[in-house]
């Protein structure tokens, strides 16, 4: 039984790591394309989503560092307290980050360009991102990881970015409402948040509770 049990669990592990690295890959190219087309149609949503990947990334290399830790109960003890409260603080700069470039495109009024890339973008996002969430947190509950329920909670709250950031792209294609992404960027602000204030504090929950 016991070897049926560890046996699960590195498979478990691997499977983590495979969805992390899976997850950088992501959100590499997905930073490089979001900063390249924002850059190029002006407009500060698209820049801010790919710098929202990259804080992302950090999140993922610190999945990564719990899962290698697993095979040994006093380092994964250590390595779950130090990448929960990494995640945590990562969450928070996101929520900074967000609510900051919000702010600033609607107090400067910018009026982005068109940008299809974009669209293509968060479209794509929107479908990979849900995938990798709920196969993360899968693997969270295995293991009965705060820190790598966290990590897939904050694939998760990508894909409310992308919804956000597509809804917005094409508001300002099609009705010209440059304001809608701010706008609905700012309402994800405090979720953002509490998410990253309870992982620091260490209550995020397990998705199937944790022992």
């Amino acid at each position: 039984m016991t070897d049926l049990v560890l046996g699960s669990r590195e498979h478990a592990v691997r499977r983590g790591q495979r969805l992390t690295w899976a997850t950088i890959a992501y959100n590499s190219l997905e930073a490089l394309l979001s900063i390249g087309a924002g850059l190029m149609a002006g407009s500060v949503a698209l820049v801010g989503f790919g710098f929202d990947s990259v804080i992302e990334l950090s999140s993922s290399v610190a999945g990564l560092w719990r899962l290698h830790t697993d095979h040994s109960p006093a380092h994964r003890e250590r390595a779950e307290r130090h990448a929960l409260r990494f995640i945590g603080i990562c969450f928070l700069v996101l929520a900074v980050y967000v609510a900051a470039d919000a702010i600033r495109t609607l107090w400067r009024r910018e009026h982005p360009d068109e940008s299809l890339l974009g669209i293509v973008i968060a479209t794509g996002s929107l479908v990979v991102m849900p995938l990798l969430a709920r196969a993360k947190r899968r693997v969270a509950a295995t293991l009965a990881s705060r820190a790598l329920t966290a990590e897939a909670r904050q694939t998760e709250i990508c894909t409310y970015l992308s919804a956000i950031l597509l809804g917005g792209l094409l508001l300002n294609a099609f009705a010209g409402w440059w304001w809608a992404d701010p706008v609905a960027a700012l309402v994800m602000v405090p979720l953002i948040a509490y998410e990253g204030a309870e992982a620091v504090r260490g209550r995020t929950v397990c998705a199937d509770g944790c022992h």
